[in-house]
């Protein structure tokens, strides 16, 4: 009897030895998406998905979880297991809500920092059939009826939040800030008559740019893209040098996975940005892929992004309600 016992506890623990030992990824992993499916970040999280499941061996599944801002995602992948199987696209605004709200259950300092992934301006638009073709033009109504000009975004604390309370600042002018459940619901907003101006990522304003429903007044990054080479930076528009708000993303891990699998996954995702048809891509949404080189200094470009958003944070003066 003791005998069975022991060969049956043997076994058990001999099983679960090499389930540990197990080549990672050994089953599909999760990528949850903070913004709302169809939109630019969206597309671009998924054709990189598609390249990083070749890598691995095994699917990335991507799960859309939009709400609060991306405090919705990045609370639910704070609660995984630390086994690398849960990844999250970070981004710039989970760092500006943290600091704006303290107590939101996860910390981008002490998650798992896999790797960047690149930047992506946001394009400052007005619905194409407005009078609006300048940014000082926007500027001069906003001066002429203060407190009724309104612009969009895709939620309190969010890219194009900040976008719009930095420029209302730079102008000195009180606006009015509407925010959605995504970004993705900027361009609709000001088509249907609801916003007069609003932020949206590059790789989301520039199908609507194409087909010629919205303008393009001004892009948030230190220099005028390639895509966009007759809009100027907003920096340009103001006479400024302290508008370059580009918005960054990359590959956040539950805190505490081990730094095998972490690195297993870096070079994964490092190898799919190198990829020809996603740089092709990223590049026709107005994006830069820019990597890390390790995990390491993705956590020293937080680091680093977190003293920046502070002082912008508390010069913009945006406060949760």
């Amino acid at each position: 009897m003791r005998l069975g016992l022991a060969v049956a506890v043997a076994t058990l623990l001999s099983g679960a030895a090499r389930a540990s030992d197990a080549p990672f990824p050994s089953r599909p992993i999760r990528l949850i998406v903070p913004y709302a499916a169809g939109g630019g970040p969206d597309v671009l999280a998924r054709k990189t998905a598609e390249v990083v499941s070749r890598e691995l061996g095994q699917p990335v599944v991507v799960e859309n979880k939009v709400g609060a801002g991306g405090i919705l995602a990045a609370e639910v992948l704070a609660q995984q297991p630390a086994d690398g199987y849960t990844l999250m696209i970070g981004a710039s605004t989970h760092v500006t809500q943290k600091l704006m709200q303290p107590s939101v259950k996860f910390d981008p300092a002490t998650l798992t920092h896999v790797i960047r992934t690149g930047f992506s301006p946001q394009v400052m638009v007005v619905k194409a059939s407005t009078p609006y073709r300048t940014v000082a033009d926007v500027a001069q109504a906003a001066r002429n009826a203060p407190g009724t000009l309104n612009y969009a975004s895709g939620g309190i604390g969010s890219a194009a939040h900040l976008a719009g309370a930095a420029f209302a600042n730079a102008v000195r002018v009180e606006m009015v800030h509407i925010p959605y459940k995504g970004s993705v619901e900027i361009v609709p907003s000001l088509i249907r008559g609801d916003t007069t101006f609003g932020f949206p990522v590059a790789s989301t304003a520039m199908p609507p740019l194409a087909t010629g429903t919205v303008r393009a007044l001004a892009v948030t990054s230190a220099h005028r893209l390639p895509n966009l080479p007759g809009v100027p930076t907003l920096n340009e528009a103001l006479g400024r040098q302290d508008l370059a708000l580009d918005s960054w993303s990359g590959i956040w891990a539950p805190a505490g996975v081990p730094k095998p699998v972490v690195a297993r996954l870096h070079a994964a995702f490092r190898k799919a940005l190198s990829d020809p048809a996603v740089r092709d891509f990223y590049e026709k949404a107005a994006s830069v892929i820019d990597p890390t080189p390790t995990p390491e200094a993705f956590s020293r470009f937080i680091a680093e992004e977190t003293a920046k958003y502070r002082r912008i944070v508390e010069l913009s003066r945006i406060a949760v309600q």
